[in-house]
């Protein structure tokens, strides 16, 4: 099975395209190739990133649910428990002579 291809051109300044060829003629790679490969990276960058996207979507989306269902705890209280575990922590480890 042959896959048909496309020509794809593209406008550059010449010392961009001049040490692009030269980069890959030292890497002993064809130009075509690694501008192929940048694509796919590219395209798989930005598949990454809306995907990430649609994660924060949902969590942001849940957090507000919980929010509005009155499901949360405050800063201060978040604080507060946290100032409370350090003290026990630290009388563990003055106990335990740490």
């Amino acid at each position: 099975m042959s896959a048909s291809k496309a020509v794809f051109t593209m406008k550059l300044e010449p010392e961009l395209r001049d040490s692009f060829m030269a980069a890959t003629a030292a890497a002993d790679r064809p130009a075509s190739q690694v501008v192929r490969e940048l694509m796919r990276d590219y395209i798989e960058r930005q598949r990454q990133a809306q995907e990430y996207r649609a994660y924060l979507d949902r969590k942001v989306e849940v957090a507000r649910a919980q929010r509005d269902a009155g499901q949360y705890v405050t800063n201060a209280d978040v604080e507060a428990q946290a100032i409370a575990r350090r003290e026990v922590l630290l009388r563990q480890a003055k106990e335990a002579g740490l």
